[in-house]
């Protein structure tokens, strides 16, 4: 195989480097996010959040959680039941919160409503 050339397409540009304490920055940033959604999560499943409310306003360690995710924390739903929602709003299982247009949001919301 021939060595790639600097027009290919297929080059793989590295990350920049990071020093340790912006790893560690991170890493820290990255667990607050994961601590402050399990807890979401374990509210959601005992009913003290709501799903609405959190589809419609979310809070910024959200935006990044998949959807699927959150439905799935919610009680009384599971795979089949949330596939099926997601199926009909048109909306993708790797679609993440702050990724739904208002469209794709405000159809969400109304079907759990009901």
């Amino acid at each position: 195989m021939p060595p790639a050339t600097t027009n290919s397409p297929t080059k793989q540009t590295a990350a920049p480097e990071r020093s340790l304490v912006q790893r560690m920055d991170a890493l820290q940033r990255a667990n607050e996010i994961r601590t402050k959604r399990a807890q979401l999560k374990r509210d959601l499943k005992a009913g003290r959040h709501s799903i609405h409310q959190l589809l419609l306003k979310p809070p910024d360690y959200v935006e990044t959680a998949k959807v699927v995710d959150m439905l799935l924390a919610v009680p009384k739903y599971g795979r089949v039941k949330v596939d099926k929602i997601l199926r009909t709003c048109k909306i993708s299982p790797s679609k993440t919160v702050g990724g739904l247009s208002e469209r794709q949001r405000n159809e969400l919301v109304s079907l759990l409503r009901r």
